[in-house]
């Protein structure tokens, strides 16, 4: 998967139970809309919607399952559950939190990775982290690449920004691991991302900016009140 999405933009096509377009039908229209107009890959969330998106579309998918859990705040790609349906739904890369918190029922990052490998080992896996730290782990456990996805929004990260100081984030990131760096968060207009790319990120994705009506809308709004305010 990673050499088809190299220099690309990547397109997250994702509704939650609460969101109006939570759809798999939806979603894998957003996929073609999102395919037609030169996107290289998908990232997607739950087996439900990468079956509706592959019969859709013929690019790369980067699956994901959220799902809450009581003892642990690491919700994306938790347990082997997640990963499971993952496996079955036919996405060519797995995503999964790969920061340093307690995951459910205290289970090991390593464990998951090693347990991707056994059962396919053609899936890639990608390592969504929050830090440097987190991210020179996630290359030494045996991950293909990492994503920015998770900087601001771990307690250690509360209220960072990746595009804060022209990206340094990321800038970081790319100094410190030799794996592909995917760009990933806040990445909210078409400059972002060429900045991204400009600095060496290996593929950008980009979510909210392109694929959540309702938030595009609020922004729009929101800057007229500003205004008229």
């Amino acid at each position: 998967m990673l050499q088809r999405v190299k220099g690309g933009l990547i397109v997250s096509c994702q509704a939650l139970p609460d969101e109006p377009l939570h759809s798999s039908f939806i979603m894998s229209k957003m996929a073609l809309a999102a395919a037609q107009g030169g996107a290289k890959g998908i990232r997607a969330n739950t087996k439900e919607d990468i079956i509706e998106i592959k019969k859709e579309v013929d690019l790369p998918v980067i699956g994901i399952v959220k799902r809450d859990y009581d003892d642990s705040k690491v919700f994306i790609t938790a347990t082997l559950k997640e990963i499971n349906e993952l496996l079955e739904s036919g996405c060519e890369m797995i995503a999964m939190d790969a920061t340093t918190r307690k995951r459910p029922n205290q289970i090991i990052l390593r464990d998951l990775v090693e347990y991707v490998r056994k059962q396919n080992p053609h899936v890639q896996l990608m390592a969504d982290i929050s830090t440097v730290e987190e991210a020179a782990q996630a290359e030494k456990i045996g991950f293909d690449c990492i994503s920015t996805t998770l900087h601001g929004y771990t307690e250690e990260t509360s209220g960072q920004k990746l595009y804060d100081n022209d990206f340094e984030f990321l800038k970081m990131i790319l100094n410190h691991v030799h794996l592909p760096v995917i760009a990933e968060g806040n990445v909210m207009t078409p400059e972002m991302y060429k900045r991204c790319m400009e600095l060496g990120a290996y593929a950008s994705v980009v979510g909210g900016a392109i694929t959540r009506p309702k938030e595009i809308t609020q922004r729009f709004v929101s800057e007229i009140k500003h205004n008229i305010l």
